[in-house]
């Protein structure tokens, strides 16, 4: 094998889309991340907009965030909209059975979180509760938030103070039926997923995409019952447009499980599995899709990916029910290597939403009581791959790649992906070994470039992190790439993310 990395992109071939909105995502009432991470309440000391954190706000703006997945996760099938909207001071407090066993307040809830999507510019994705909750619940709950004229919950909307109806142009029909949403079989909830559906109207001029839970990881039977739902296997009808979407979850670990290693202070060993891990999205991805292809050929279901990222065991001294994990480099690989794979398949898959925002999981925000605020190194992966949200996708070809060995296995040490918007390029690429420099050699075909900018994300260690009193050790540097004949050269440094922005003739 090479010792460098030879990949062709051709310039002028365009690909599929990338949907913005696989650059979603998710904040769920689960430890720090909706209290103490995007409310601080009224009567705050911090800045914030009715009890939205400012800081928070515009730390995210700068992703340009599409979406927002709200109240859950499993916390979304036994929330009751009802509790959360009125006067704070007359809402019910309720058990969170599910993350950490605590009370929940309900001081954040629907009005809460459209306005929080409104500060953002950020679309919503309300998650229904089709677990614990009724068909009349989710209906009415669709009906007060996007009906216009004096229906019943419209006119509760405006007793509660909005005059106006929202736009929500998303909304789940429940959340991992198959474990919390209600250990139900893939049958039996896709019968319920067109039951709740239908009853989800389309009110004034606001359009749902609905979306039906489906698989854990590689579990197609999910995929085939819902598909089924829809259509039959090899008639090429249209599928019937009950739901819009068919979801499903995948996080990443280092190959003994969610939450069994620490998030610092693994081996070289433990990184290469992560990263392993972290690579099979493309095989799940293309398994769901060959499903969904043989079912409605011409891609009017959309894949939704509603849930990925990495998943730790909780920091010490932190309640292990509230999620909260370092984020390191190697936290920022597991993402740019699903955002190469959500590139290549954005034909058929055209969202995603990381787990989770701010404070829990691979989160993108660490915030402190006292108004400290930490940017993750996802966060920066994020923001340097911003650029190809909604661009179109573009055919590339490795050639050539030094592979990584782990447990009798290997992998490219590369991933790379890249886009156009028409007078400009982008070009993601990774090296994830974690221990050896990687050359790479990127020929670019079909049309003439220049640099604009690159920027290398990278640190002394594979489990560097930022921290409240290091918070800028992981953080973007301009990096040395150049053209050389036509082809962008440069070397990644071990366990490092770059992008490289150019001008097209």
């Amino acid at each position: 094998m090479s010792s460098d990395a030879h990949v062709i992109v051709n310039l002028d071939v365009p690909g599929p889309v990338i949907s913005r909105h696989l650059y979603g995502h998710f904040a769920e009432h689960l430890g720090r991340g909706i209290y103490e991470g995007f409310w601080v309440g009224e009567d705050s000391s911090l800045p914030h907009r009715d009890g939205i954190r400012l800081d928070v706000v515009e730390a995210l703006r700068a992703l340009q965030v599409p979406n927002l997945r709200w109240p859950g996760g499993c916390f979304a099938d036994e929330y009751h909209w009802r509790d959360g909207v009125g006067p704070r001071e007359h809402r019910p407090r309720v058990v969170n059975s599910h993350w950490g066993d605590i009370v929940e307040t309900n001081h954040f809830g629907t009005h809460e979180f459209m306005a929080l999507c409104e500060l953002l510019g950020a679309e919503p994705y309300v998650n229904g509760n089709l677990g614990s909750g009724t068909v009349q619940e989710m209906s009415e709950w669709v009906e007060y938030l996007t009906r216009a004229d004096d229906s019943p919950m419209a006119r509760l909307r405006r007793e509660n103070g909005r005059d106006e109806p929202w736009r929500v142009p998303f909304w789940g029909l429940g959340n991992e039926a198959w474990g919390c949403g209600g250990n139900m079989t893939p049958e039996h909830y896709a019968h319920e997923a067109r039951r709740y559906a239908t009853f989800c109207r389309d009110h004034s001029a606001n359009r749902l995409t609905r979306i039906a839970t489906g698989a854990p990881d590689d579990d197609l039977r999910w995929t085939r019952a819902l598909m089924e739902a829809l259509s039959c296997l090899g008639c090429q009808k249209e599928p019937t447009n009950v739901f819009q979407a068919i979801s499903f979850h995948y996080y990443t670990h280092a190959g003994e499980g969610i939450q069994s290693s620490p998030a610092r202070g693994f081996s070289g060993d433990e990184f290469h599995r992560t990263m392993r891990t972290a690579l099979d999205i493309d095989r799940i991805i293309t398994a769901h899709t060959a499903v969904m292809d043989a079912y409605d050929p011409r891609g009017a279901v959309a894949l939704v990916c509603d849930e990925w990222g990495t998943w730790w065991r909780a920091e010490e001294g932190t309640n292990p029910g509230f999620l909260e994990q370092q984020s390191t480099l190697r936290d920022a690989l597991v993402a740019s290597i699903h955002f190469d794979a959500f590139h290549r398949h954005a034909a058929r898959l055209r969202m995603a939403n990381i787990a989770q925002t701010v404070n829990v999981l691979q989160a993108m925000l660490h915030t402190s009581a006292d108004g400290g605020l930490v940017l993750t190194p996802t966060y920066h992966v994020f923001e340097m791959n911003k650029g190809h949200q909604d661009a179109t996708s573009l055919p590339l070809h490795v050639l050539s790649s030094p592979t990584v060995s782990v447990d009798g296995d290997e992998f490219s040490a590369i991933s790379i992906s890249a886009s156009t918007t028409g007078s400009t390029a982008l070009v993601s690429l990774s090296n994830l070994s974690a221990d050896a420099p990687l050359p790479v050699r990127v020929e670019l075909r079909g049309r003439a470039a220049g640099i604009r900018r690159a920027r290398i994300l990278t640190g002394d260690a594979a489990d560097a992190a930022n921290t409240f009193t290091e918070p800028t050790r992981v953080a973007p540097a301009p990096f040395d790439a150049s053209l050389d004949a036509g082809a962008l050269v440069a070397t990644l440094p071990p366990h490092s993310f770059a992008t490289v922005e150019l001008d097209l003739a």
